[in-house]
Order: structure tokens, then sequence, then C-alpha cells
């Protein structure tokens, strides 16, 4: 965000400026004061993180409580990245001007009320329009929780403050899938929403004794673009509707159809009115840098593919191969782990040798990975199907990661480093939604093909081969397009930054150091 900020990772953007918050922070890392900030925003980044990794273990118990299609299930998790991918720059933005704690306690409250409507759901439809309202409350905490720690801390505890947050961000990370599945399988999937809300009034309590409010001085007398992101949010919810609804049997249907259309021309609308806009959401001067826009493309590639095969992954573990929620939960549990260990090394050796050869081969090996999930079936153990794909796709994620984050930074001017994150973290994001909304029609799973083990089992193999294709094809694009970037002048971002982008909803700020 460009004003006072956002998850995951990973908008428009968020930063404080340099001129503002630089010299305002007055906490120290090692002090009481300093960890009850760095508590209350960890525990807020951890509500939308833990949310987000437990929903799609959840995705077969909600579909059979309400004995619904795959597109409803779709939307139960397009609904949420719709609002979120679309407010997160507006609603950085928001928090710079207006205050980062107020935006920050007012996401978590929101947040927590909607999770509650999830929970309380009688319905598909009600339980997708209250995903879509947690996407707003999300919106709205993220960019706070790292725009905090930036406000809060003197300049040289940052580090350690951001490096701390990443790291525990990344532990709730790797507890909500296991707490998820646990929760399914022992009561309810509508526990997973009711978890929140305890977490939510604990965060509130400690922000509102302990968090200071801050603000970003350098966007004074400038207008938050709400034009920009209702343009893109429609838009985006347009294109993922006809896309969702049209591989059903609608793409004739007028719905679907205006849908589509009506969603790439606000699409397009969208990047016109940033170009004549006096304060974009999304400066479109970052893509002039050949090198940001590779990096971008890139990323759109990679993690489309990741975002389409994970979402189906959870099915195939506990509808074909006969999983627990619990059970599939932790299956995955060695991809945290290896990336909890290894991104803060590969982000070192990105700086030293540079972010080409690790962003060639890296999305390569998670492309491995994911079409070794062909492997997986209703015979077979964890141990000979499932472990090592998540080994080798979690190598080829640690070695991406943490250098095309670098790289999306270190593209952009220093002063420029947070929106360049944002923008890298909604491009993701974007990707993400996309294929979650092609990748199933793609594989001819669609309407109730995933109540029928044999037909989603081969649909899914289908995916993941396509999914795995992607990610080679992004590695040759960096290894055609990615040069080693120059040293920019000015005050870089710092590691830890690098480190923890992807894996979080928020973008660190404009300026990090």
């Amino acid at each position: 965000m460009r004003s006072p900020q956002p998850p995951a990772a990973p908008t428009g953007p968020p930063p404080p400026s340099a001129a503002g918050d630089d010299s305002g922070g007055t906490l120290r890392y090692s002090s009481g004061p300093g960890r009850w900030v760095l508590a209350a925003t960890v525990l807020g980044s951890a509500l939308a993180s833990i949310d987000a990794t437990v929903v799609g273990i959840a995705l077969p118990a909600i579909g059979s409580d309400f004995g619904v299609g795959l597109s409803a299930l779709q939307w139960v998790v397009t609904a949420y990245t719709l609002t979120l991918a679309g407010l997160l720059l507006v609603a950085g933005s928001l928090g710079d001007r207006f205050g980062r704690k107020r935006y920050f306690m007012t996401g978590v409250i929101w947040f927590a009320l909607a999770s509650g409507l999830c929970g309380l759901a009688p319905d598909a439809p009600t339980l997708i329009a209250a995903r879509a309202l947690q996407g707003v409350g999300a919106a709205l905490l993220t960019p706070g929780s790292l725009a905090i720690l930036q406000a809060s801390f003197v300049q040289q505890d940052r580090g350690k403050a951001i490096g701390a947050w990443s790291g525990l961000s990344g532990t709730a990370s790797a507890i909500g899938p296991f707490l998820g599945g646990w929760l399914v399988q022992a009561v309810s999937w509508r526990l997973i929403f009711a978890i929140n809300l305890p977490l939510a009034v604990l965060v509130v309590a400690l922000a509102q004794r302990h968090v200071p409010e801050s603000r970003d001085p350098a966007t004074v007398g400038t207008r938050v673009d709400v034009t920009g992101g209702a343009l893109v949010t429609l838009g985006l919810v347009g294109l993922t509707y006809g896309l969702i609804e049209g591989p059903s049997g609608h793409w004739g249907s007028p719905g679907a159809l205006a849908a589509l259309i009506s969603g790439v021309l606000l699409l397009v609308v969208f990047v016109l009115w940033e170009q004549r806009v006096a304060s974009p959401m999304l400066p479109l001067s970052l893509f002039s840098s050949r090198q940001f826009t590779a990096t971008n493309a890139v990323t759109f590639v990679l993690y489309g593919a990741l975002g389409g095969v994970l979402f189906l992954l959870p099915i195939q573990l506990q509808e074909v191969s006969g999983y627990t929620a619990l059970g599939a939960g932790v299956s995955l549990l060695p991809l945290t782990a290896m990336m909890l260990a290894l991104s803060a090394r590969s982000g070192a050796l990105a700086a030293r040798i540079g972010p080409r050869l690790q962003m060639s081969v890296g999305p390569c090996l998670v492309g491995l990975g994911l079409m070794l999930l062909v492997r997986i079936d209703a015979a077979g153990t964890y141990g000979t199907q499932v472990l090592p794909a998540v080994v080798v796709f979690g190598l080829g994620l640690a070695t991406t990661v943490a250098p095309l984050t670098a790289t999306a930074l270190s593209s952009a001017p220093a002063s420029e480093a947070g929106v360049a994150s944002a923008v890298n973290n909604d491009v993701a994001r974007t990707a993400s939604l996309i294929a979650v909304a092609v990748l199933p029609a793609i594989a001819g799973i669609t309407g109730s093909a995933y109540l029928h083990p044999a037909v989603f089992s081969t649909g899914f193999h289908k995916a993941s081969l396509v999914s795995g294709a992607l990610c080679v094809l992004s590695g040759l694009m960096a290894a055609a397009l990615i040069r080693k970037p120059r040293p920019a002048a000015g005050p870089q971002p710092s590691a830890e930054a690098y480190y923890s982008h992807c894996a979080l909803d928020a973008p660190p700020q404009r300026t990090l150091a």
C-alpha cells in the first residue's frame, strides 16, 4: 500500500514513508511494550493465515453437509480471495491515512463477526457471502499488522521484529491444517470458524492496550483510490463468476456470458483509470521496469499453478485416498517445515549470486513435485505416494520464494518497495483465484465429480500434470527474462521482509529500513 498498510506476501500500497515512520518508532525489540506489540500483530495475522489453511481441509465436509457440487466449493474459496485481493491495496491506504491501529482493530472485529456468520451458515450461498465478508476483514487487518511493526519499533530493531513476526506467523500457518483437520474430524467443520472468535477478542484487547496509533504524514492531502478498488474487485467478481459457472454447462447463458464480458471490461477500465488518477492504487509506472514485469509474470504463472492444484489436493486425499480430515491436514506439514528451515538460506544465497538460477531451478522442482502427485490414488501409503511429492515440492518452493520476493522488491526504487511487494502479492492472489476457477474445468472436474472417486482422481492427475507443466514454464520464463539486479541507491528492504512475503498476507511497507 502506498500509505499506511496490508498476508501473504504475495497491494497497492501499504507503506509508511521514510519521512513519517522511520523517525517515529520508539519501541525496542527486547522491551516489554515491544513484545506486547509483536504479540498483537502476530496473533492478528494468524487469524487470516490459519483460516486460509484450514478451509481447504474442510471442503469435502462442507460439500457433504450442504449437498453441493464443486462450483459451490470453488466459491467458498474464491469469495474470500476476491474481496481480499480487490481491497488489500485500498485498505492499506486507509490505514496509512487514518490510523493503522484503528483499521487493524476494525479488520479483526470484522473478520471475527464474519467468521461467526460462516460457522452459523445454514446453506452454501450464506457461507459464500460470509466468506466474502471475511475477505473484507482480512483486507483491513493484514496491512496493519506489518505496518504497525514498521511504525512502532526503532529502526535498528525492525529487522528483528519482522523476522520474529514472519517466523511466528509461519508457525501459525503450520498449526492451521492440523487444528482444522482435528476439528473437522472430531466435531464439525463449523468450528474452524468459531476458533477465530476468542483469538479475535484477545487481539483486540492487546491492541487496544499496547499498540500505539500511527499514520503516514506523506499521505496528507492525498485521496484513497476507492474507485480503483471497486473497479478491480467487481472486475474479478465478473471474470471469476463466468469462469466457474461456464464450465458447468452455462457458457451460453446470459448470466455467465455477461459476467465474463463485464469482468474483462471493468478490468480494462481499471487499468485506464489507474493511468489517469493522481494517487493510483496500482502505480503502472512500476511496470516500466522489465525486471519487475518479468518477476510478476513468473509469479502469475507459478502461483496460478499452485493455487489450482492445492485447491484439489485435500479433496483427492480425503475422497479418493481415504484420508481423514486430520490426516489430510498433517500430510503437508513437511512443506511448512522446509519453508521455515530453508527460505532464509535461499534468500541469502540469492543475495550473493543473483536470483536467476534459483528462480529458474526452483519452479522446475515445484513442477516435478506437482507431477509426482499423479501417483496418489486409492491404494498406496503416505510414505510412498504423498511424502516424495511434498518433499520435492517443498524444496522447490523454498528455493524459489525468497529470491522471487527479493527480485520483486529490488526491481523498483527503494521508496516504492512496499508498493512493489504489494503488487507482487496481489498478482499471486489473482493468479490463484483464476486457477481455482479454471483448472477443475480443464481437468474435467465439474458438478458432483468430487463425489465419484474414480472420476475425480482421473481429473486430479490431469490437473497435477497441467500445473506441473505451468511451473516448469515459469522456471523457463525466469531463465529467459530474469537478470541479476543492480544494487539500488538508498535504504533497502530487510532480508526478513524478503523471506516472509509470499507466505504472508501483508507486504512490507514502502520504506523498510
